[in-house]
């Protein structure tokens, strides 16, 4: 079973579960895989890291949900 997708789930599940979220989180400039590795910590670190608000935060989540709906 997949990891719900969370303001605090792991950089590494969410690649390792959803594929598309590699794409969709360089598209938005947040870093995810550094050397063919995925980046540590929380979608919600990744995002405050980049300077993004705790809205833009909700909406990446709830997008990312979206996604995997039509996976």
């Amino acid at each position: 079973m997949k990891p719900e997708i969370t303001k605090d789930i792991c950089i590494e599940d969410l690649i390792n579960n959803y594929l598309f979220s590699v794409k969709y989180l360089s598209q938005k400039r947040i870093r995810c895989i550094a050397c063919g590795e995925p980046v540590w910590g929380t979608l919600e670190e990744a995002v405050i890291e980049k300077g993004f608000t705790e809205t833009d935060l909700e909406v990446f989540v709830k997008e990312l949900r979206e996604l995997a709906l039509t996976e």
